[in-house]
Parts: C-alpha cells; sequence; structure tokens
C-alpha cells in the first residue's frame, strides 16, 4: 500500500496535490511519502517481531536520503552501509553506531578506519585479505573489531542477472566451501571478534524458495563452526525482499517472509539481521515529470517525450526495468506509446508499446515505486545536473534534496592556466 492516489481527478501525494508540487519546485522531482515510509516499516518490523530482538539495518544504497534515514531512524531502523559516504549519511541522520552494519565487497583502509573511529556494531567482511587487514588496525588500537563473515550460498536468488549477489560466479562473500577454513583463520587474530556469519543472495526477489535454501545453508555452516569450537552468537540474513512494480502483481509479503524465517532459523539461538531496502522506499515514491511533447512515430505508436530521463531514473536503461505510468491528471481516455526522455540516447527509453493514460504536451505523470534505486542513481549526463527530492507529511512538503543545475557542477570544474 502507498499514499499516492486520485482524488476528484488529480494525484494526491497524502493531502498534496502534486501539481502543487510542480509548480513551486519544478519537474522532474522525486516526491516521498512519509506516511508509506513508515507504513513499510512498521509492517516490516511486525513481521518480525516474533524473532526475537532484530536488528532491521535499512540499505542506505537503495535511498540515501538524509530525511527518508530520519524517517526510518524514528522508527527503530539501524542501517546497512556499503561505503564510507553513505556510514557518514547514517550517522549524520541520527543512526546509532551500535545499529550500522558495513557491508560491501571492496572496503578501503580508510573506510575500515572510518568504522572502527565510529565503533559501528558490525562489519561484514567479505574476503580472508579484508578480514586480515581490519584485524591487524583494530590489534594497532588496542581494540577489537565486531564482524561476521558474508559466505557466498551459491543460490541462484531467481532475479535479474545484474542484482544477483548469491551466485558461486558473483563477486561477494567467500565460498561456502572455504567458510569453515575461513572462519577458523580469521577467527584466531588479534583484534578480530568474528562473532557470526552474513548472507545476501540479491535483490527484488519475487519467490521465497531460493532464501529458504540458502538460509538452510547458513544454519548447517552455524552448527559446524560450533561443533568446531567456534561462538557463533549474530547471523545477518540480508535483504532482496522483492516490490509489485506492476499493477496487480503479488509478491511475497512481509508476513509470509517472517514466517519463514521463523521457520528456518528455529534453534539457531542468535541475533539476527535483516537489510531490507526496497520493500521500505520502493513504493514510498514517485518520479513527477512533464510531459515535453508528443512526437509521431514512424509506424509504430507515438513517443511521448517527458522531462525525466536515463539521468534521473536509470532502472529502465539498466535493467530493462519496468515502472507504472499513470497521469496525474487523467482524461480517461487512454493510448499507445513509447515513454522516451530527452537524453540523446535510445537507450532513454522507459517503456515501449506501453497501454496508459492518454498525454498531451504539458500534462505531468509519474513513473511509480521509484523510491528505490531512483535519485540515488542520478547522474549528470548530457549536462542535465540532479533531479530535486521532495518529502511529503500530511497536508505539507519539503524539498529534502536541491535541485543541483549544470551550472553548479561546471562551476566544481577547472581549466589549467596551460591550456
Amino acid at each position: 500500500m502507498d499514499h499516492f492516489s486520485h482524488r476528484g481527478g488529480v494525484m494526491h501525494a497524502e493531502d498534496v496535490p502534486l501539481p502543487r508540487i510542480a509548480e513551486e519546485v519544478g519537474t522532474p522531482v522525486y516526491v516521498y511519502s512519509r506516511a508509506t515510509l513508515e507504513r513499510h516499516a512498521r509492517v516490516f518490523n511486525e513481521a518480525l517481531a516474533p524473532l526475537g530482538d532484530p536488528l532491521i539495518a535499512f540499505a542506505v544504497k537503495s535511498n540515501p536520503n538524509l530525511a527518508v534515514l530520519n524517517v526510518l531512524q524514528k522508527q527503530g531502523f539501524g542501517a546497512d552501509v556499503v561505503s564510507g559516504g553513505e556510514l557518514r549519511r547514517a550517522l549524520a541522520a541520527g543512526i546509532a553506531p551500535a545499529k550500522i552494519v558495513f557491508s560491501g565487497v571492496g572496503k578501503t583502509r580508510a573506510e575500515l578506519e572510518l568504522g572502527l573511529d565510529e565503533e559501528i556494531g558490525q562489519f561484514n567482511i567479505e574476503s580472508r585479505e579484508e578480514g586480515h587487514e581490519l584485524a591487524e588496525i583494530a590489534a594497532s588500537r588496542g581494540i577489537e573489531a565486531q564482524a561476521c563473515l558474508r559466505v557466498n550460498p551459491d543460490v541462484d536468488a531467481k532475479t535479474h542477472e545484474k542484482i544477483s549477489t548469491g551466485k558461486a560466479e558473483n563477486k561477494f562473500g567467500v565460498p561456502l566451501m572455504r567458510a569453515r577454513e575461513t572462519f577458523d583463520e580469521l577467527a584466531a587474530l588479534e583484534g578480530m571478534n568474528l562473532r557470526g556469519v552474513a548472507i545476501h543472495i540479491g535483490s527484488q526477489l519475487a519467490d521465497l524458495e531460493p532464501l529458504e535454501t540458502a538460509f538452510a545453508k547458513v544454519g548447517q555452516l552455524v552448527a559446524d563452526l560450533r561443533a568446531a569450537g567456534h561462538t557463533i552468537t549474530h547471523v545477518d540474513l540480508g535483504g532482496g525482499l522483492g516490490v509489485p512494480y506492476r499493477k496487480g502483481e503479488i509478491l511475497p509479503s512481509p508476513a509470509e517472509y517472517g514466517a519463514m524465517v521463523a521457520r528456518a532459523t528455529a534453534g539457531w539461538d542468535v541475533k539476527l539481521t535483516f537489510e531490507p531496502g526496497r520493500v521500505i522506499a520502493g513504493n514510498a515514491g514517485v518520479l513527477l515529470t512533464r510531459v515535453v511533447r508528443v512526437k509521431r512515430g514512424g509506424n509504430g505508436p507515438p513517443f511521448v517525450i517527458v522531462d525525466a530521463a536515463m539521468n534521473d531514473l536509470a532502472r529502465p536503461a539498466l535493467y530493462g526495468a519496468w515502472h507504472d505510468f499513470d497521469a496525474v491528471e487523467p482524461s480517461g481516455e487512454r493510448m499507445t506509446a513509447n515513454i522516451v526522455g530527452p537524453i540523446c540516447e535510445t537507450g532513454d527509453t522507459f517503456a515501449t508499446d506501453r497501454d496508459c493514460d492518454a498525454l498531451r504536451s504539458g500534462d505531468l505523470a509519474v513513473f511509480r515505486t521509484a523510491g528505490a534505486y531512483g535519485a540515488t542513481m542520478a547522474s549528470s549526463y548530457n549536462s542535465r545536473g540532479f533531479v530535486a527530492e521532495v518529502l511529503v507529511d500530511g497536508d505539507r512538503f519539503a524539498v529534502v534534496a536541491d535541485r543541483i543545475d549544470a551550472g553548479a557542477i561546471m562551476d566544481a570544474e577547472r581549466v589549467p592556466d596551460w591550456l
């Protein structure tokens, strides 16, 4: 459920009509709903409550906006971060260091030092080499790094190949077949408190079976490690639960996910960590755009050219991803069209042969389910600048990320005096 709906023929975000935001902020603009973020957080919390006191660490990469993180911090969420920049954002949003988990396959020495400086709750180690470096830094300070070893279970998440992270050919984690020996080696290091294992097999999962298969492998690994004399107190089960991008699409609910986790982890006797991202933020945001013009095609449908582009919302160009596309003030008429942006790339295509609301030049429309992996993946390609972001709260809204125009970006560049 989200809080974007038509009232009196006009789409609203909660109690704010979207044309008001377009008039005051301009387009394109991301619009987030506080009520939707809070509802999704509550539903996820409730689904996992029977598991004791798990740490729910929002995947900051999905939406790192400070206002969004602040909303989720107030719901008790921690943060799953994958860079020093995301770590600093989580702290700036008020998330307690103890609730921050630092994942990622390529942490630099400076990032490891930053995590130790800030006394974060957990590092998810992705290689024996990273483990040795982290332990050496911690030991030189006379402290212990709190860590879990991320394992790669070689399970196909049955999602898009570019967001699958748990197969043997993916770059993430230590292969399951070498997890025991790697754990033995790293757990013995001075400066290391290797207290458990972590796993994350992919994003936008539409089926719980791959997760349950992966969790069974983790459960066996935990048992084997304990039999070898290791103390295992924490297991990080990652995230990945998908969201419906198409009207009428049915995916596993957080409640169904929670029931599966309870079944799969029965008897583990550990503190569990989860890293939801898309399932919290995806349907809490839309990308509001204006039609530039409608251009007649060749023998096919017309092109609806909007002022949003692949630099604002990259998912369709990167993954062939679907986003529902709706008029803000629908007339009741329909059309079949190709929805495209103004970038000088054929890849700047949001949809082809799409049945959609009939649109004309100047009309407003939204790409739905854009609250995750939207603004955070934006670029300044074609010198277009960066899109603005807005958070709605009831009948009020605020700009929570300024539009950065091409001129401001150019101001950061220099031509050397020897040219």
